[in-house]
Parts: structure tokens; sequence; C-alpha cells
């Protein structure tokens, strides 16, 4: 845990300090000193993707080895309206990664929040269906999965579905599907990318009741073979919270199911 603790310490002041381009030329960059052991990544906005931002896109690329867009791959941004697509940045910052040899993480497929209100009403203003919610899921991720298949490495498949006592999110997702949403969602990614990582992301997992309802969600989407490879714990971390120890709890946790463990979003 110790190891963990450090890496979260350097991020802090390399990302924000503000003599981050005067560093000692002789010192080791986050991805030169890790590596070896894992994956080191950084999110980045549009400004950042089109180098309207030099100075964080030179950091992201000298510094990090895997990059996920901040907005740019949500579903507001890239599907705004029925039938329009827009992938202009996330095309930039594919290429970019691409050119840095970096992975690429997709951020996110299915959300209850910027996720445009159409997505989930008729022409009519009335909620959908099952069966019609699910068919414009799907078109959604085999859009999107498939146009980056063997691009994007991993996708955040589902983001934030469990609340802190560990229920279920009243979402529309959850409401007009149920809670197989997720399995349907996983399983729709893995067909338009069967070789994509595919991840749950989620905040707070260091809470003992929104650690444990999330366990019993792995666990629902396992016994129903949705294709879950790893999960994202957010670090929106303060000064006095978690503890390592409840860092070391989740971590364990979740690695004991089988999935690989990432901390995501640290800020």
């Amino acid at each position: 845990m110790k190891t963990i603790f450090y890496i979260t310490i350097i991020i802090l002041l390399t990302c924000c300090g503000s003599e981050a381009d005067n560093r000692n030329e002789t010192q080791p960059t986050l991805q030169e000193a890790f590596g070896n052991s894992f994956l080191i990544g950084t999110a980045l906005n549009s400004r950042q993707i089109y180098g309207e931002d030099r100075r964080g896109q030179e950091l992201a690329i000298r510094e990090f080895n895997a990059v996920t867009a901040e907005n740019e791959m949500k579903w507001e941004r890239i599907h705004p309206e029925p039938g329009v697509y827009n992938f202009e940045a996330a095309d930039a910052m594919i290429e970019l990664a691409e050119e840095n040899g970096m992975f690429v993480v997709g951020h996110t497929l299915v959300w209850h929040s910027q996720t445009p209100n159409w997505v989930f009403y008729d022409e009519e203003g009335g909620l959908l269906s099952r069966d019609t919610l699910l068919e414009r899921m799907k078109d959604h991720i085999y859009t999107v999965v498939g146009r980056y298949k063997g691009r994007v490495h991993g996708w955040d498949v589902v983001n934030e579905a469990i609340v802190d006592d560990g229920s279920m999110r009243d979402t529309y997702w959850y409401r007009i599907i149920g809670k197989d949403y997720l399995v349907k969602a996983f399983q729709y990614a893995h067909e338009a990318d069967p070789d994509a990582e595919l991840y749950y992301n989620d905040y707070s997992l260091e809470n003992p009741s929104k650690r444990e309802g999330t366990l019993r969600l792995i666990e629902f989407l396992k016994e129903h073979q949705a294709p879950i490879t790893g999960i994202g714990t957010q670090g929106h971390f303060s000064l006095d919270w978690p503890n390592l120890q409840e860092i070391e709890n989740t971590i364990t946790a979740f690695s004991g199911l089988g999935l690989d463990v990432m901390v995501t979003e640290l800020d």
C-alpha cells in the first residue's frame, strides 16, 4: 500500500506543481518509474487534445503511458442527437495516443449523467419500452466501440450504477430495463470488440457499504456471464479520507473476484 500512496502523491505534485516544466531531466518520468509495474494514465480535455494547451499536452505525453478523454467520448458529446455522431475530438485523441504509444481507455458508454434526454424518450415524449431502450443502447455501443475496435484498448462500460448505501442507483437505465442493463451493456461492448478490456467504474468504493453493494453487483454480473475484466475505483480522495486500510480493503476485495483494479479519476 505504501507504493500506491506514494504514486498518488507524485501524481498530484507533478500535475499541479508550478515548476512542472523545470523538472530535473535526470529524474525518471512517471511512466519510466512505474511502467514496468502498471500503466499510469491521465485524462485530456479538448484543449489538450488539440494542442491549444501545449504545456498540458506535452506533460501528458512525457509523464504518462495511458490516456482517456475527460468528456469527449461521453454520450452527450459523441452522440448528441438521434443519428448524429461527433467523432472529431475522439479521433484526434486516439491519433495523439497512437503517435505516442499510449494505452487508450474509452470513457464512458453507459451513465446516468451527461446522457441526452432523447435517449430515454420516444417522439411523443413518453418513456421508451425496455426493448427499444436496449436497442438504442446496443446501437450506440456498437457504433462507438466498433469505430475504435483495436484502437481503444479498454472501455468504462458502465459508470456509477451504485449509490452510497450499496443499492442500485435509480436511473432511467435501471427503471426501464432493470438491473440486467449492465449485463447487456457489457455483452454489447464485447460483441463490438472482443479483444477490448471492459470495466465498471465508480466512486467512494472505500466506503464499506458502497463497496459491499458493488461487490454484489460484480457477482451478479459474473453470474450472468457479463464479460467484465476490471473495475475502476475513482480516486476522489482528500487528505483525511479514505485511510490506507480502506484503500487496501477495496483493492483486495475486487481483485479477489478476479478483476484488474485501477485507481481512476485521481484528484
